[in-house]
């Protein structure tokens, strides 16, 4: 079933209103950006079919992308760069992001859910939801926009570095992109600080 709008009603009616849903997109890659969306959505124009962004397709992701950049009262998207991953590591930069994205909310939340079991801290209440992603409207607003926001980003840096794919896979480490880095070499966006391109190459 899609995720629904119970916990954000709920808040409402409890007085924890505004409340932003919290995902991220990119822990895993070899490449590109950890990326982190908030998003506070309208009670009164909730788009229909929102879910975990994975188990949708790349159409209706677009097509809900819009439906949610359009409805919603805040959306705010940060990423955290291939060098900064490599400098302070995957969960820092992953929390990092998190908080650059409520950081840009125009609206500022009173609670915050996030997709996870391990949430930053913030100025105000949060909860960690384990896959929140496919529960809670909010989350999977949030899962959405960060899922597509880093994936045209990365379809760019396969425009600036084709020999990778980034494209298809969008920085995972499929047998693809493992033969690239072993033909090539990583490019800039690379994580030196991962496996396989840990202790191969230096930055």
């Amino acid at each position: 079933m899609p995720a629904d709008f119970n916990r954000e009603t709920s808040a409402i009616a409890n007085g924890r209103w505004p409340l932003a849903g919290i995902d991220e997109v990119g822990r895993g890659p070899l490449a590109g950006p950890v990326v982190a969306a908030a998003v506070i959505l309208d009670p009164e124009r909730v788009p229909d079919g929102l879910d975990d962004s994975k188990k949708l397709s790349a159409a209706i992701r677009e097509e809900l992308f819009g439906e949610i950049m359009e409805r919603a009262l805040a959306v705010s998207v940060a990423s955290v760069t291939a060098v900064e991953i490599d400098a302070i590591n995957i969960r820092q930069a992953t929390l990092q992001a998190m908080r650059r994205a409520v950081a840009g909310l125009p609206l500022a939340p009173l609670h915050i859910l996030v997709d996870g079991n391990d949430p930053p801290q913030f100025a105000c209440s949060c909860e960690a939801i384990i896959q929140g992603d496919g529960q809670i409207a909010s989350i999977a607003a949030a899962s959405i926009i960060a899922k597509v926001t880093r994936d045209r980003m990365m379809a760019r840096l396969c425009k600036r570095y084709p020999a990778y794919g980034f494209s298809s896979h969008v920085g995972y480490a499929t047998p693809q992109h493992r033969k690239a880095i072993t033909a090539h070499g990583p490019c800039p966006e690379h994580r030196y600080s991962f496996a396989p391109v840990k202790g191969v190459w230096f930055r």
